[in-house]
């Protein structure tokens, strides 16, 4: 299982890290969550630089895709050279994204007839677009999520999670990175936010 998470240079931090330490809370060796970006190296709009552990070309055969979102994402959906390198199916894989990366989606023509959920600053652009921009954090249909809002990150992980592993899984992450005395209150506001997006046989173990 590889879940790569889409990092274009000027990525907002808490989009790619958020989603990959909670996703790394699977302990498995062919579990695989890697930060993909176009570059060997990528720089956040906050000025941390990372290396990539993948690139865009290996998210096309990655089983669960997540495009994060950042400062230069309008300038990426213009750039020809690197939106073809992402020929995504969400009829083989599990495909979503977050603010600004829901623009990545709604430009690759992932979201036709699809509404969405994005950031309040992305919104117009995704409107543009010609996708229906929802206001609520988290919305999933089929194979396509999409959040708003920089904490929706936990809510993509947790769906990724649900989707793959199971609804325990999910809970069992999302319980360790919850706040201490709020753990209960967390996991169940966050598993309300995706049970609704997740199909019944996954549910069911929850």
């Amino acid at each position: 299982m590889h879940i790569a998470i889409i990092t274009a240079q000027g990525f907002n931090e808490l989009d790619s890290f958020i989603a990959l330490g909670i996703l790394n809370r699977i302990k498995r060796a062919d579990w695989r969550v890697s930060i993909c970006a176009p570059e060997a190296a990528v720089t956040s709009m906050n000025g941390v630089a990372v290396q990539a552990q993948s690139r865009l070309a290996e998210a096309c055969s990655a089983e669960v895709v997540l495009v994060g979102s950042g400062a230069m994402t309008r300038e990426f959906v213009t750039d020809a050279s690197l939106m073809a390198q992402l020929r995504l199916d969400p009829a083989r894989q599990l495909i979503g994204a977050q603010c600004s990366g829901t623009l990545v989606l709604a430009k690759l023509g992932l979201l036709d007839r699809v509404p969405a959920c994005t950031d309040l600053t992305t919104k117009p652009w995704v409107v543009e677009a010609g996708v229906e921009v929802l206001n609520q954090p988290f919305f999933a249909q089929g194979n396509l999520a999409t959040a708003g809002g920089c904490l929706s990150s936990q809510y993509l992980a947790a769906w990724v999670l649900a989707r793959t592993e199971g609804i325990e899984a999910a809970r069992s992450a999302l319980h360790y990175v919850a706040p201490v005395g709020e753990k209960a209150a967390y996991v169940e506001r966050a598993l309300r936010n995706i049970l609704p997006f997740v199909p019944a046989e996954a549910a069911a173990d929850g």
